[in-house]
């Protein structure tokens, strides 16, 4: 495994990171009927790890805290806490009563604790904002974080799906009050939804920050053939969300990704991930694996190399699409708990 910078930042992180999202049972989660219990996570981290992963991803919401207290007690079991990078989140609703969600002082600091009892650690590599929240002044979220730094509770801290105007703010904000700086941007990016090269993609690399983009496979869509379907393909109302709506535009690349697989002799999944290494500024996709061969197959993706042409023909078909990715639903979620 070659290791590669995170952004500005000295700190070295594997171009896969495994997301750990498929982490704890069903009965943790509102939608993941598909999700995988103890045993069975820690199997994938363990293979992550022997794979040379050392970039693990959660959030406090994912299972409603049981995924961070199974990565957690994992990597205390395989790992070597000062070599291993792990990234939580915040700002999902952990429960339905005031001060249960969002971006607070009072929320991010009662969270920073629990998430790192959860994960068994001193302090977290990266913390990121789940979402924006237009409830909290951007000003009161940063000063928090950089505190959060300065305690020696967390590393560095970033930021996922939002728009780009907003990111632009949350950076303007901390650098007018000499605050500490988002190094990294967890955004919804893939082959069938590419909206972020419009405006975010372009300020990441201004502002050199890290993009570790979710959903890379998109939930699936672009690691099998179009005609195949999945437990996940049937029943992940998230997922559904995303890319029902544009089904007919889709088909269209996942064609493409399925004749070029063919092509080079690999799985479609290596074509898909092997294309975000050639749009800056991404760093390392976040890949959720339920299976040994899912977490396998995104490690072997990195010996795949695609030609300019290559990569003009995958995104040939790409029509735009409708913002999707959940942004607005901080303001819902927080909303429906007032």
């Amino acid at each position: 495994m070659e290791y590669i910078k995170l952004g500005s930042t000295g700190l070295d992180v594997s171009p896969i990171c495994l997301g750990a999202m498929s982490f704890g049972t069903a009965a943790n989660w509102v939608h993941n009927t598909w999700a995988l219990n103890e045993e069975d996570s820690r199997t994938i981290i363990k293979k992550a790890l022997d794979l040379g992963v050392n970039f693990f991803d959660t959030a406090n919401a994912y299972a409603y805290g049981a995924s961070e207290e199974i990565l957690g007690r994992a990597l205390q079991d395989f790992a070597n806490r000062d070599e291993v990078v792990i990234a939580t989140k915040v700002f999902v609703p952990m429960n339905q009563k005031p001060n249960g969600g969002g971006l607070s002082r009072k929320h991010i600091m009662s969270q920073v604790d629990q998430s790192l009892r959860r994960l068994g650690t001193d302090y977290i590599d990266l913390y990121i904002i789940h979402r924006w929240d237009y409830n909290t002044p951007i000003e009161e979220t940063m000063e928090t974080l950089h505190d959060m730094v300065k305690g020696g509770k967390v590393r560095y801290i970033g930021a996922s799906a939002m728009y780009a105007f907003q990111f632009h703010k949350a950076l303007h904000v901390a650098e007018k009050h000499g605050w500490t700086r988002f190094v990294a941007m967890q955004n919804h990016y893939n082959l069938l939804y590419r909206e972020e090269e419009r405006e975010m993609m372009p300020l990441c690399v201004e502002e050199k920050i890290a993009v570790t983009p979710y959903s890379p496979l998109a939930s699936g869509r672009l690691a099998r053939a179009w005609s195949e379907s999945t437990p996940r393909l049937e029943t992940d109302p998230i997922a559904k969300q995303k890319y029902d709506a544009t089904a007919v535009s889709d088909k269209l690349v996942v064609e493409r990704v399925a004749e070029m697989a063919a092509n080079y002799g690999v799985p479609m999944a290596h074509i898909s991930l092997a294309w975000l290494r050639y749009k800056n500024p991404v760093v390392a996709p976040v890949i959720g694996a339920t299976r040994l061969t899912h977490l396998e197959s995104a490690v072997e993706s990195l010996a795949v190399t695609l030609t300019a042409e290559d990569v003009a023909y995958l995104q040939e078909p790409y029509v735009p699409h409708p913002i999707v990715g959940l942004i607005p639903y901080g303001a819902q979620l927080l909303s429906a708990q007032k």
